[in-house]
């Protein structure tokens, strides 16, 4: 059974948002692969994490006030709020691409994940499955409000990082050579991508 790091609040063809408990060490992150169920688990729809957000809380708002409190004090108020309250985190996902079967698609999927769906991240199998083909970059290079050139380079080392040693340089060098096809009229973006990934 697959790990749960979240559930889903909202979603549409082009990504999801979903909420979680405080974020561990480890997951989730930045450019992390994630998979979410779609279309009555006949697909599965994998997306990208591109922002990570902490709301306001009445709370905590009242703890930072509160200038009479010690530091053994605070230090209490702190460990109760991170391990008993709901702490409103909502992580944002582009979607990249989704399974089909036993393939993978890159492309939108032809339908959005339902709210409260079971959000898992993808393994270093799938991951390297699916970044087999790049076609998915374009998705993000043209993606409204999102911090592209970041999370393509993060996303580009997650994927490396999931190759075997032998084949991580040669992963990256196709990768950037499908940047340079996708930024052949944007040389300074694509210079700067390709440093970023030292290629």
């Amino acid at each position: 059974m697959n790990e749960t790091i979240g559930r889903l609040l909202r979603s549409a063809t082009t990504g999801f948002v979903f909420g979680c408990r405080v974020p561990e060490p480890e997951v989730p992150r930045f450019g992390d692969f994630v998979k979410v169920p779609a279309q009555k688990n006949r697909t599965e729809v994998i997306g990208l994490i591109y922002n990570i957000e902490i709301e306001d809380d009445m709370f905590v708002k009242q703890m930072i006030a509160a200038t009479d409190v010690d530091d053994d004090e605070f230090e209490i108020f702190v460990q109760d709020q991170r391990q008993n309250r709901q702490v409103p985190i909502e992580v944002s996902v582009l979607a990249i691409g989704y399974r089909n079967g036993g393939g993978f698609i890159h492309d939108l999927p032809p339908q959005p994940p339902i709210t409260l769906d079971r959000i898992s991240p993808c393994d270093a199998a799938e991951i390297k499955h699916f970044t087999e083909r790049l076609d998915y970059l374009r998705l993000i290079l043209f993606a409204p409000d999102v911090p592209a050139d970041e999370l393509i380079a993060v996303s580009l080392r997650v994927a490396a990082d999931c190759q075997p040693s032998e084949d991580r340089d040669r992963f990256l060098r196709n990768a950037g050579r499908e940047l340079a096809k996708l930024l052949n009229r944007d040389l300074a973006r694509l210079e700067k991508l390709l440093k970023r990934l030292k290629i």
